[in-house]
C-alpha cells in the first residue's frame, strides 16, 4: 500500500478550497434569496440556476478540485480524465439545481427540505466520488466501506442544512455566518471522504496518461474567476425592492389623472383658514348671505 499525503503544499489547498467553499457559499445564498422575491417563473428559473452554479459549481466542485491538487501519492504520477472530471462538475451543478427546485416550490416544510437534502447530498457524494474515478495513476483505488458511508451521511446532512439556509436566511451578517458553516461542512465532507482512500501500486508500472494538474488548473481558474465576476455582475445589475418601489411610484405620477378628480376637493385633507369655504362661495350660483342675515346676527 502506497504513502497517501493530502496536504502536498501545505496547509495552502485546504485554505484555498475553505475559501472558495465560503466565496460560493455567499454567492449562492444571494441569489437563492432573490429567488423567493422574483416575480415571474422566468426570473426564479434564472436565479436558481445561478444559485445552482454557485453552490454546486464553485462551493463544492471548485473547492473539491482546489483540494485535490494538494493530493499526491508516492510512487506515481496522478493524471485526471477530462471527461469524468467534466461530468463530476454537471453531477454537482444538477444536484443543487434539483435540490432547490425541491425545496424552492410549494410550501416549506421539513419534508421538503429533508427530501431535497437527500438528493442534493447523494448527488454531491457521487461528484466526489466521481472525481476520485477520473484520477489516472499506477495503483488501485480501495475504499473503506465505513468511512464512505460517513462521507455520504454528513453530505446529506450538508446539503439539508444549506438548502434550508437558502430558503431563509436574508441578512447579510446571517449570509456570511451560514457560509462560514457550509464551507466547513463540505470540507468536512471531502476529506471524510479522502480518508476512506487507500492505492495499492501495480507491480508492473505502466504509462499514466491523462491530463496534468497545471493542464486543468489554468481552465478551471479563469472558468472561476468569469464565473464569480459574472454571479456578482447579475447580482449589482438586479433591480432591487426599493427599485421596484422607486419605478411603480413614477409609473403611478405619470398615469393621466380624471378631470374630475382635480376638480373634487378633498375634503379629508386639512382647512384651517376656510380657504375651501371660500372657493365654495366664489364658484357660480352660489348663494352669498343676505343684509338681512347679517343683521339677524
Amino acid at each position: 500500500m502506497a504513502d497517501i499525503n493530502h496536504f502536498e503544499y501545505g496547509w495552502i489547498t485546504p485554505a484555498l478550497s475553505y475559501a472558495l467553499s465560503v466565496l460560493g457559499s455567499i454567492l449562492g445564498l444571494v441569489c437563492a434569496g432573490r429567488i423567493r422575491t422574483a416575480t415571474g417563473t422566468g426570473q426564479k428559473l434564472w436565479w436558481g440556476t445561478l444559485a445552482a452554479w454557485a453552490l454546486g459549481g464553485t462551493a463544492i466542485w471548485t473547492m473539491h478540485f482546489m483540494a485535490m491538487l494538494g493530493f499526491a501519492v508516492t510512487g506515481t504520477r496522478i493524471r485526471y480524465d477530462v471527461p469524468i472530471t467534466v461530468a463530476s462538475a454537471l453531477i454537482a451543478v444538477a444536484a443543487v439545481g434539483l435540490g432547490l427546485a425541491i425545496v424552492g416550490t410549494g410550501r416549506l416544510s421539513a419534508a421538503r427540505i429533508l427530501g431535497g437534502g437527500l438528493f442534493t447530498g447523494a448527488g454531491v457524494a457521487a461528484m466526489h466520488y466521481t472525481g476520485m474515478a477520473a484520477m489516472r495513476l499506477d495503483g488501485r483505488l480501495v475504499y473503506d466501506d465505513l468511512r464512505v458511508g460517513l462521507s455520504v451521511l454528513i453530505a446529506v446532512i450538508a446539503a439539508s442544512v444549506a438548502l434550508w439556509l437558502a430558503v431563509t436566511v436574508r441578512k447579510g451578517v446571517a449570509i456570511f455566518a451560514s457560509a462560514l458553516v457550509m464551507g466547513v461542512a463540505v470540507n468536512g465532507m471531502h476529506f471524510t471522504g479522502m480518508s476512506a482512500l487507500s492505492v495499492h501500486l501495480h507491480e508492473e508500472r505502466g504509462e499514466v496518461t491523462g491530463a496534468g494538474v497545471g493542464t486543468l488548473l489554468i481552465p478551471i481558474v479563469l472558468l472561476v474567476i468569469f464565473g464569480v465576476v459574472g454571479l456578482v455582475y447579475a447580482l449589482l445589475a438586479a433591480p432591487t425592492d426599493e427599485d421596484r418601489a422607486a419605478l411603480a411610484y413614477l409609473d403611478a405620477r405619470q398615469r393621466p389623472q380624471p378631470a374630475t378628480a382635480a376638480a373634487t376637493p378633498d375634503v379629508s385633507a386639512p382647512d384651517p383658514v376656510g380657504l375651501r369655504a371660500r372657493s365654495t362661495l366664489a364658484r357660480p350660483g352660489a348663494q352669498f348671505p343676505s343684509r338681512r342675515d347679517h343683521s339677524s346676527r
